[in-house]
Order: structure tokens, then C-alpha cells, then sequence
């Protein structure tokens, strides 16, 4: 039962919204299987699969809301979750921000679906037994999903889509410890990924990483790889908020009130949309309300080109509803990361930003680490390996030190979701420290 048909999904949720008394009802079940396999030491540590379907209930007289979950779905219990939610609505206060429920919309299907098969095993081994003919240990974690996810609400509003995807990271050191090289992979089609590949580039940074040196802290120019771009552009795009933005909470907030809308915030190279429909990161058709998501602008040619609203703040602001995005895109050039170091003279290669925090909202200045695999570039090469640093940057002021920008690959956001975000070389690059971490 863990991947439930739009039929049948239907029928369940269909029910739900019949046994309601409230003013308005809202219900969403979804679930699928999820399965991991662990590996630490060159061998398999833990594995595990999981299948679960469940049932969220919201329901609301007048601003009063209640909400239940229940992964039973015989009628009595279906009925049992209703009157709960019911029960606690009417004990709840008024949310003086609720928004009803949207009406009946139409969506377009995205195809976030693959009928992939379960290779975990296939995939540890893979990455397991390169690196002990080498003499490196590896250790790393693949995570996987086939699920769907189905709506309705008693305005007549239903939705129903499939989605499957992976997650695999891996870390490669030496047997001593002094070298480590790390690879990421965010696949939608498991069957699609090669770990035998993949390992490879963690195994190559590893070996080259030992005795590295330690280089004073200053500006640099960098090559971020795209995985260590994406946890400072993903942290920079939650203040992509219409609310914190007008209310002088962002770095979106314009002096004297509301935002940066129009203005130029980066470099006008900086060309970042969503769009649900695109083939290497489908997301699905609507938002966590039910709006239908769209392809949109978000900063064009360096210009702030739209922000996300709630529904709430929208009608505040009078604006139209629009759904909020389910991914984020940044276009780049045509050129890999190593055609990049090929074209630098010199510079430092980062594999990877890890531990980031924020320091400064109105700045988006953050501190963090780099890790596994940290490298001084000199005419075109990797010279040698450098021990890691702590850096002190935003990403607002890293988009406006653009060097160039290679060709965009898809990414794991630090906080979930796909990015297809591109390497970046980057001058005057913040490193404010050194880290004994490899």
C-alpha cells in the first residue's frame, strides 16, 4: 500500500471530506518507500527500508483551525481523525492570519516520476571496493524514495503526482587520516547514477590531499564546485521573502520601507528562475497551499525580479496569490570546473562549504567551513593541497565578484530540494582563519 493510485487516493481522501462538519476541510495523504544503505570502514554498516502512508487532516470554523494525522484508513478511522481535528479547532483561538482554502485549480503535470529499481547494495559496493584496492577507506550514505503525494479540500480542489528520488555522498580518506576527498549526488533516476564514477573524483582529492600546506587568511580568488555554491546560494535564497523583506527584516528591505523589487542586488550575469517543468529538477505542480507553481524570474540580469509572498501577505499587500517555488535554477556558461582551473593563474579550489551560519541578515554574511578537498591552483593546475580554512562571506557579495561562471549541474540544496546551480570562480573571496579539520 505504499504507493497508493490516484483512484484510490481519492477515494480516501474523498471520504475524509464527506465525515466533515467543520466550515471548511482540508486533507493530505501521502507516503511511498524509502530506503538507505550506510557504509563506514570499506563495508556496509546499517540498511534499511521503510513504507508508510499517512493522512493529514486540517480543518477550520471560521479562524479557528484543528489539524490530526492517522495512517489508518478504514472508515471508522478515517471518521475518528475528522472529529479530532474538529475537536481541537473548536478548543483552538482565532488565527488572525488564516487564509481559507483555495478554490478548484487546474495543474500541469511535472515529471518528477522514474521507475527505478533498488540498487543500494550495487551502489555501497561500488564505492567500497575501489578504495580498498587503493588503500583508502571509504564511508558515505545513499538514500532513496519512490512515493506520491495526494490533496483535496472541500472547495472540490484535488491534486494527485508520483515522485522518486536519491541522495549519495560519499567520503574517501587515506588509511592515516591526513587526506580526505568527498563527492555528492542528487539524482531523480537512481538507475541513471554511476557510484563507480563518482567515487573516483573523492578517491583522486583524498590521495592528492595529504601533507596539505597552510596558507595565510586573506581574500582569494576561489573556484567553488557547485555542491560548495549551493549551501550559500540555498541560505540566500530564504531571505527571498516578501514579509521579512517589507517589514525591514532582509537584505531585500529598502531604506525607508518595502523592498529591493527592480533593483539590482548582484552581478548582471546573475540569471536565477524557478521552474517546476524543467527536465534535470522537476518539482511538483503546486505549493504546500495548492497553488499551481509557474516558471518565474526570480533575479534577472542581476535585478531582484519577484519575491515569494504567503497568501496572507499577498492579500495584505493587495498583491495576486502566487504559489510558492519549488526549485531554483542558475544559469551559467558552458565550461566544467577543470576548464575553470585551467583559466585560473591562481586561486583555491573548494570541494565543499560545510557547518554555515548566519551572521548578519541584513547582509547575508555567513561563516563556515571548508572541507574534503581544499586546493591552491597556480597556472592552470592543482599545485598542491592547503589546509582548510573558515570563511567569513555573503553570497549577495560573492554573486557581485563573478569572474565566470561554468556550466550549471544539479545540486542537493543544503536544506533539502534540487538546485541546478553552476562552479563559480569568485575573487576577493573571505577566509578569515585556519581549520586543523581534513
Amino acid at each position: 500500500m505504499s504507493i497508493l493510485t490516484e483512484a484510490q487516493a481519492k477515494a480516501i481522501l474523498d471520504k475524509v471530506i464527506a465525515f466533515s462538519t467543520a466550515d471548511e476541510c482540508s486533507a493530505q495523504i501521502g507516503g511511498g518507500t524509502e530506503g538507505n544503505v550506510r557504509f563506514a570502514r570499506n563495508d556496509i554498516s546499517t540498511s534499511g527500508i521503510v513504507d508508510n502512508v499517512e493522512l493529514g487532516v486540517q480543518v477550520a470554523f471560521g479562524k479557528r483551525v484543528g489539524t490530526a494525522t492517522i495512517n489508518q484508513f478504514d472508515d471508522a478511522s478515517l471518521e475518528r481523525v475528522v472529529r479530532r481535528a474538529e475537536d481541537l479547532a473548536k478548543l483552538a483561538p482565532e488565527n488572525p492570519e488564516f487564509m481559507p482554502a483555495v478554490g478548484q485549480q487546474t495543474y500541469r503535470p511535472t515529471d518528477t516520476w522514474s521507475e527505478s529499481t533498488e540498487a543500494r547494495a550495487k551502489i555501497a559496493e561500488a564505492s567500497i571496493l575501489p578504495c580498498r584496492d587503493k588503500g583508502l577507506v571509504a564511508a558515505g550514505f545513499l538514500e532513496d524514495s519512490a512515493g506520491f503525494t495526494a490533496f483535496a479540500n472541500s472547495k472540490g480542489n484535488f491534486g494527485y503526482q508520483k515522485a522518486a528520488s536519491a541522495d549519495y555522498t560519499c567520503t574517501v580518506r587515506t588509511e592515516d587520516g591526513r587526506g580526505s576527498g568527498w563527492v555528492g549526488t542528487n539524482v531523480q533516476n537512481i538507475d541513471q547514477f554511476d557510484a563507480a564514477r563518482d567515487v573516483q573524483t573523492a578517491m583522486r582529492k583524498a590521495a592528492a590531499s595529504v601533507d596539505a600546506q597552510a596558507l595565510e587568511p586573506g581574500k582569494y580568488t576561489v573556484i567553488l564546485e557547485p555542491a560548495a555554491a549551493a549551501g550559500l546560494i540555498s541560505f540566500m535564497m530564504n531571505f527571498f521573502d516578501a514579509r521579512s523583506a517589507d517589514e525591514g527584516r532582509s537584505f531585500l528591505s529598502k531604506q525607508g520601507g518595502g523592498n529591493k523589487i527592480g533593483e539590482q542586488i548582484v552581478d548582471p550575469r546573475v540569471n536565477i528562475y524557478t521552474d517546476p517543468w524543467h527536465p534535470l529538477v522537476p518539482a511538483l505542480p503546486w505549493d504546500g497551499e495548492g497553488l499551481p507553481r509557474e516558471k518565474a524570474p526570480i533575479i534577472e540580469n542581476g535585478k531582484v525580479a519577484n519575491l515569494e509572498y504567503s497568501r496572507y501577505w499577498a492579500q495584505k499587500q493587495g498583491k495576486p496569490e502566487k504559489a510558492g517555488w519549488g526549485n531554483v535554477i542558475m544559469d551559467g556558461g558552458t565550461k566544467s570546473t577543470a576548464e575553470l582551473i585551467a583559466g585560473t593563474e591562481r586561486g583555491i579550489l573548494l570541494t565543499r562549504t560545510w557547518y554555515i551560519r548566519l551572521v548578519d541578515p541584513q547582509t547575508v554574511l555567513l561563516t563556515g567551513l571548508t572541507r574534503d578537498g581544499t586546493f591552491y591552483i597556480e597556472n592552470g593546475q592543482l599545485k598542491y593541497p592547503i589546509k582548510n580554512f573558515r570563511f567569513n562571506e555573503s553570497p549577495v557579495i560573492m554573486l557581485n565578484n563573478i569572474e565566470e561562471l561554468g556550466r550549471s549541474v544539479r545540486v542537493k540544496a543544503d536544506e533539502g530540494g534540487s538546485m541546478l546551480l553552476p562552479p563559480m570562480k569568485i575573487r576577493d573571496f573571505t577566509f578569515t582563519s585556519l581549520s586543523d579539520a581534513v
